[in-house]
């Protein structure tokens, strides 16, 4: 799974990274080091042909969601990509509203004997961006008729290199995958691990562990020192 990220992307690297028309920036591009589910992230979206920048919660809710949010009890940051195509909460959007999702790492637990050992990943050459595949939609209160708009990231089997850590991983998109993904022209043929040589890892504080930690505190993609058992 992917349930928590970093993202340290300014307007102009966004711009540039996915061909968006430059303006003023849409909102405070500041660094997040602990950005969790069911808070706001951006998200690129192709409409009527142009690409362009949502804010979106992570954590879809289909736009025929009935119920208010709070009753919405399944985990809805991820979607399989076994199963996207069918699965009755994301199977619209996979049809019609995809996007692209990105992030400047993530972090995935290993099972250790000392407790769940959180460790970062990053693309490994540099990058100011991993890109992931999601979807979309936008789904309206009825108790207040404010439209919100939502997402999930795609995620899969894991490539030899993030298995050493954990059991799944983020589809991670390549620029030529951008267009077939976001307008719906190519399918699960995509939502494959990446080459084992596009990330990097290293194990981080497990003060990370806790949801409640800094967003704002960039120690925590600080590299430590493994204590051997």
């Amino acid at each position: 799974m992917c349930g928590r990220a970093t993202y340290k992307l300014t307007w102009e690297e966004i711009v540039a990274l996915y061909r968006l028309t430059l303006g003023p920036a849409p909102h405070n591009f500041r660094p997040r080091f602990n950005v969790c589910p069911t808070t706001t992230i951006d998200a690129i979206v192709a409409e009527n042909g142009k690409r362009e920048l949502i804010r979106a919660r992570w954590g879809l809710i289909p736009g025929w969601w009935s119920k208010p949010i709070k009753e919405l009890k399944l985990a809805t940051f991820n979607a399989r990509a076994e199963t996207v195509a069918e699965k009755p909460f994301f199977r619209g959007a996979f049809k019609r509203k995809r996007c692209l999702i990105p992030i400047s790492g993530y972090y995935e637990w290993q099972d250790t004997p000392g407790g769940k050992q959180p460790w970062y990943f990053t693309p490994r050459d540099g990058s100011p961006a991993l890109t992931v595949a999601g979807l979309w939609d936008e789904w309206t209160d009825k108790e207040t008729g404010k439209p919100l708009k939502s997402c999930t990231m795609i995620i899969t089997e894991p490539n030899e290199f993030v298995a050493e850590v954990h059991d799944r991983m983020p589809v991670l998109l390549a620029e030529k995958d951008y267009d077939p993904w976001l307008r719906a022209e190519a399918g699960i043929e995509l939502l494959k691990p990446a080459a084992n040589d596009l990330l990097q890892k290293w194990p981080v504080s497990k003060r990370v562990n806790s949801s409640r930690a800094d967003d704002d505190d960039p120690t925590l993609i600080e590299k430590i020192e493994l204590v051997a058992a």
